[in-house]
Parts: structure tokens; sequence; C-alpha cells
């Protein structure tokens, strides 16, 4: 009989030491769904996150687009508005001249007058000239800062998981 007690023995620590193993395996499995689950859900929250980041990016860029177009459009006004007027005022210059070119008396006097008067108008359209490039060249820079705005903005967040 002693040989019988041996086995229920060794059977009961058996029996016992998988229930054990069974139980300890049950916890690791558990503790590792856990923190699987965990990364998981870090993962996901991390990837909600770079996604309402990224839309929200898009919608800046959006809003730089919009209001450089809307700058744009306003300054083209602008500018149609100093060209018009310029070429109103250049208009009204000739017919001056033109009225008091008629009314001269001698050949030598409105061959001087023609003179004064060309180089007066030349200079007036090179000024004027200036002016309108001057006007262009700030339109242009006006037009671009919020696009440019959004490129600087871009370039530090690709740099900065570059620098980390």
């Amino acid at each position: 009989m002693k040989n019988q007690a041996d086995v229920k023995q060794v059977m009961a620590n058996a029996a016992q030491a998988g229930q054990k193993a069974i139980e300890d395996g049950t916890v690791q499995a558990r503790v590792a769904v856990e923190k699987g689950m965990e990364q998981a859900n870090k993962t996901a929250a991390d990837l909600m996150k770079a996604a309402g980041e990224a839309t929200e990016f898009g919608r800046g860029n959006l809003e730089a687009v919009t209001k450089a177009s809307q700058l744009y459009m306003t300054g083209m006004q602008d500018l149609s508005r100093q060209t018009m007027a310029l070429f109103q005022a250049l208009s009204d210059h000739t017919l001056e001249g033109v009225k008091t070119l008629s009314g001269m008396k001698s050949l030598k006097e409105a061959a001087e007058f023609q003179a004064s008067f060309t180089k007066t108008t030349f200079e007036r359209a090179m000024n004027d000239g200036v002016k309108l490039q001057e006007a262009a060249f700030k339109l242009a820079e006006s037009s671009f800062a919020p696009i440019g705005a959004r490129m600087t903005l871009a370039m530090e967040k690709v740099a900065k998981p570059i620098a980390a």
C-alpha cells in the first residue's frame, strides 16, 4: 500500500503543479493581454492625435491660401485702379499739351514746348511706372506672406522630430 500511497501523492503533487502552472500561465497571459491593450489604446490615441493635428494643419493651409487669394484679389483691384488713374492723368496731361500746342504762335515756340512736354511726359511715365512696379512688388510680398508663414511652420514641424 505504500506504493499506492506514493503514487497518489505523486499524482496529487503533479495535479497541484499542473494547476499552479495553469494559474501562473493565466496570470501571465492576462498581464500580456492587458499590456497589449494598453499599448494598442496608446497607439490609437497617438494616431487620433496625429490625425487631428494633420486635419488642423490642413485647415490652416486652406485658410492661408484663402487669405493669400483675398489679399491678391484686393491688391489687383487696387493696382488696376492705380493704373487707370495714372492713364487718366497721362491722358489729361496729353490733352492739355495738345491745347497748349494748338495755341502756339510760332514754330520755334511750338518746338520748344514740344521738347519740354515730351521730356515731362517721359519723366512722368517713368515715375508712374516705378510706382506701379513698387505696388506690384508689395502686392506679391503681402499676398505670399500667409503661404510663406505656413511653409515656415511646416518646416518647423518636419524639423522637430529630427531634432528630438
